[in-house]
């Protein structure tokens, strides 16, 4: 009995180590294929891979800009999870069933030259002239039955305005699906292509790949909630003269600071063209409210009082 119950321990102990090895060897594997396909670093915190359960979890996906633009992260992907098929690896196939992707944030980013990072990635270049005469490298067939994409926002940063970039902020709270992916290629343009098309933001070179992707879209579970509203509010763990004294010295860097009443806490300045409004109000001690609006011409700019917004609660922290 003693004997049965040390030889249970051991294999036991085995499989734990295993499970452990397996993980912390597939994790920086994921990584590299990943900077291969898209030719940005890609850094992920953690892996778990089932094989029980045919399930893959990663947490932490973050991948960086390419060279020629600043050092910031270009995706956020908080958490992603698949479902896979065991039995099709035997065939040499990967065929994934679901597959479930948290899109936190897009950083995307047009350098001094007007060039965007997304479009310097591998996946969004045409091949070069001749390349379809190239032998491809052989690679192993891909099957993804499913994609459900849930997007958060994305920052846009264009330093080709000055000496400070113009930051728009565009609130998508998409949740769309896709099916009938048969490359990562593929995957990944359709996860950075997608939340820009739903944003409004033109003439990246990344659309002309997607659309010839040629993915069913699964219309019955598309949900958008682009705001049309010209303002944005937000609750900070902060004194009103600070969340002030902070707005204020944000709006004189990145615009022209028009009219300024710290005793209303209210500011007007102008931003990329745009008329913004601020204004800072006392909720309890140590808590405060900043409401944000711009429009030009009467009309709404959300993503520029988003972008107000996202540049002062980065400076407050």
């Amino acid at each position: 009995m003693k004997k049965a119950a040390i030889i249970a321990f051991v294999v036991i102990a085995c499989l734990i180590t295993v499970g452990f090895a397996k993980d912390l060897l597939l994790g920086p594997m994921v990584s590299a294929v990943a900077t291969q396909v898209t030719g940005a670093k890609v850094q992920i915190r953690g892996f778990s891979l089932g094989l029980i359960r045919q399930s893959v979890r990663l947490t932490g996906f973050k991948m960086y800009n390419p060279k020629g633009f600043s050092s910031g992260v270009l995706i956020d992907l908080p958490k992603i999870a698949i479902d896979y098929d065991l039995p099709a690896l035997c065939t040499g196939k990967l065929h994934f069933r679901l597959v479930d992707i948290e899109l936190k944030e897009i950083g995307l980013e047009k350098n001094k030259e007007g060039k965007l990072n997304v479009d310097s990635l591998k996946v969004a270049k045409a091949p070069a002239k001749g390349a379809q005469a190239q032998k491809p490298a052989k690679q192993m067939a891909i099957q993804l039955d499913v994609l459900n994409l849930n997007i958060g926002r994305i920052v846009s940063r264009d330093y080709t305005t000055g000496a400070e970039p113009t930051v728009q902020v565009y609130d998508i709270n998409l949740n769309k699906s896709y099916k009938n992916i048969t490359s990562v290629e593929q995957m990944a343009v359709l996860v950075l292509s997608e939340p820009m098309k739903h944003a409004g933001i033109k003439g990246a070179a990344i659309y002309g790949v997607a659309a010839l992707t040629g993915v069913g879209f699964i219309p019955a579970v598309v949900a958008a909630t682009l705001s049309d509203k010209d303002s944005v509010k937000q609750d900070m763990n902060v004194a009103v003269d600070r969340l002030y004294d902070t707005s204020l010295s944000v709006l004189k860097r990145i615009g022209k600071v028009s009219k300024e009443d710290k005793a209303s806490g209210a500011i007007s300045a102008e931003v990329s063209g745009v008329g913004v409004t601020v204004k800072c109000k006392s909720l309890s001690a140590g808590k405060a409210q900043i409401a944000v609006s711009a429009r030009k011409y009467m009309l709404p700019k959300p993503e520029i009082a988003s972008g107000v917004l996202y540049q002062i609660s980065e400076q407050l922290k």
